[in-house]
């Protein structure tokens, strides 16, 4: 990390930017209660039940990305995103990296929503797992043995990464959330020098099974008339 933003690797500097950015000012307006449930919320943490209640709340479905339940969570997610994160950038290229990672994190944040809408919720992890998912699918993708090497790797570091989930404190449903959505849109967004190892159809299909879960996530409390 010997530059603060890598020209080669824009969108992954821009994005440990951002979020090194909403935790230094949680630090600078909370001070010693930067870590507190109460700050994470108004920092744009997730609360399913409210999202479900007041839909206005919804940003936070995005917003909840860019926000971390204290330092050491911090670091581990930024230390993950640098790593992962320029090697992601790499195979997709910059914009589809983004979307990746945009839209894996509103799945994991969409599960938090309907699995756990008791708990304020907050983190990269949603997209990062979305990132190891995108990659571990390219395994039933690739052509390329060295992509399909990386996959498999990418698929023991996944059952790790799950079976530390269970521990407390830590968002299992985001983490699942997260990857089925990066599993999904790697099927979406073809690695470079393969854009025709997936058929058009297919991306569309995908793309569209992708708006399809989310979109019932998103409504199964009005659906289900769920309340709390």
């Amino acid at each position: 990390m010997n530059q603060l933003f890598d020209k080669k690797y824009p969108v992954t500097s821009s994005l440990l930017l951002l979020t090194t950015g909403v935790f230094l000012s949680m630090m600078l307006v909370r001070g010693f209660d930067y870590e507190s449930v109460q700050t994470v919320y108004d920092f744009g943490g997730v609360l399913g039940a409210q999202i479900q209640f007041n839909p206005s709340q919804s940003w936070r479905l995005f917003s909840a990305i860019f926000v971390h339940i204290g330092l050491q969570h911090f670091v581990l997610n930024m230390v993950t995103l640098y790593f992962i994160g320029r090697i992601a950038e790499d195979l997709f290229g910059s914009k589809a990296f983004l979307a990746l990672y945009l839209l894996s994190g509103l799945m994991g944040n969409l599960f938090v929503m309907i699995f756990s809408p008791l708990a304020v919720a907050a983190g990269a992890s949603t997209a990062l797992f979305g990132i190891f998912g995108a990659i571990a699918s390219l395994r039933f993708i690739a052509r390329s043995p060295y992509l399909q090497y990386l996959s498999q790797s990418y698929t023991s570091l996944i059952l790790i990464n799950i079976l530390f989930s269970f521990m407390p404190g830590i968002s299992l449903a985001g983490h699942l959330g997260g990857l089925v959505g990066g599993g999904i849109l790697a099927f979406v967004f073809p690695v470079y020098g393969e854009r025709d190892s997936v058929k058009k159809n297919w991306r569309r299909t995908a793309f569209l099974f992708y708006v399809l879960l989310a979109s019932l996530l998103y409504a199964s409390p009005i659906l289900f008339g769920v309340t709390y």
